[in-house]
């Protein structure tokens, strides 16, 4: 089963929706963030984080692959998984956090880290080529599972 919604939004908005959605991530939740460079996926995870109650500053994992942020209400795993080819690179990573115990937010990560969640998972879709200026299409779609409201 499968949920859908779809925003139209700038770059304070993605923030704004990232806190919404981390308001309602508990542990174990996977995301899956999809767009092009530049996007905003590491902007909406800022949202989240904050959404979560992440004090430590949220940057880019791009060249680290993942970090771990402890100081929120459960942990947050951001990993960037441009770089890995499959599932196999990403379980062997140190996370120094277990993934069912913590928020897990993935760019790059479609066709990669799916059979990582075992209750569904969020797709967030980010598109900014389709519209002008600074505002981008967010599309939303859970998978196997009801999420809030979405």
């Amino acid at each position: 089963m499968s949920t859908s919604v779809s925003f139209a939004l700038d770059a304070v908005e993605m923030q704004c929706l990232g806190r919404a959605l981390g308001g309602q991530l508990i542990a174990g939740d996977l995301v899956l963030l999809c767009g092009p460079l530049g996007a905003g996926k590491t902007t909406l995870t800022q949202g989240i984080a904050q959404g979560l109650g992440v004090t430590e500053r949220v940057t880019s994992p791009t060249f680290v692959i993942a970090r771990v942020h402890r100081s929120g209400r459960v942990p947050l795993i951001h990993c960037d998984a441009y770089r890995l080819s499959s599932i196999v690179e990403i379980d062997d990573l140190d996370l120094d956090a277990a993934m069912d115990e913590a928020v897990t937010v993935v760019e790059w990560g479609e066709g990669k880290v799916e059979q990582l969640a075992e209750h569904g998972y969020l797709v967030v879709n980010i598109d900014r080529e389709s519209m002008s200026g600074d505002s981008r299409r967010v599309s939303v779609d859970a998978v196997d599972r009801t999420w809030g409201g979405w």
